[in-house]
């Protein structure tokens, strides 16, 4: 049975925070609020909450987790960029984009596309999910929560908990935030390639 928090938006409870960041150091997996829709998370240690985000979402072996992260000062750890890639995601981030970027060794090889060895980078625009970031201290393993045979994210909390009670062990709820997941853009090659349109500006990658 999950537990359900109710988080400020504009002024989250520290201690909330600090307990949520608890659960997820503890192997917990949680629902939580982004600037696009509600997203599931586990700290990247967790092989288990990777196999638990996978049975809920039945992803593929193939599919391109993102690491989301509080600010650009992380990006080195986990990706490589050129100075034209750091310029892009410095104009656009914090922002409902993911970006697809060749991943280094830091990055678990569970978390990468298998056979292109990318990771999703996300800095997203929400102070709950910052104020994770923050508490937590390194990157949160994350994919936005679209439940099979859907095409939009999950946008109600208590949907979330009423659905998924029994598979996570957080819902945050932390008021409307859309229904619209990321725009998703490809940066591993010359030009910048729109994987999937989402929420955000398109023409600035085109």
């Amino acid at each position: 049975m999950s537990q359900f928090f109710h988080i400020h938006e504009e002024n989250p409870q520290q201690r909330l925070i600090k307990h949520s960041v608890e659960i997820l150091q503890a192997g917990g997996v949680i629902a939580y609020p982004t600037d696009s829709g509600y997203a599931l998370g586990c700290t990247m240690g967790q092989k288990t909450g990777v196999d638990r985000i996978r049975q809920v979402r039945q992803l593929d072996k193939d599919h391109n987790f993102t690491l989301m992260c509080r600010d650009l000062s992380e990006l080195s750890t986990y990706a490589r960029v050129d100075n034209a890639q750091y310029r892009m995601l410095r104009n656009n981030t914090p922002g409902a984009y993911t970006f697809i970027l060749k991943a280094t060794g830091e990055v678990p090889k569970r978390l990468m596309h298998p056979k292109r060895k990318t990771i999703g980078i996300r800095i997203p625009d929400n102070q709950i999910c910052l104020d994770l970031l923050a508490e937590l201290g390194e990157p949160l393993m994350s994919t936005t929560l679209i439940l099979p045979n859907e095409d939009m994210p999950m946008s109600d909390p208590y949907e979330i908990r009423e659905t998924l009670e029994h598979e996570l062990q957080l819902v945050i709820d932390g008021g409307h935030c859309g229904f619209e997941a990321t725009t998703v853009v490809n940066l591993t090659e010359d030009n910048p390639e729109i994987v999937r349109v989402g929420k955000g500006d398109l023409s600035v990658f085109e």
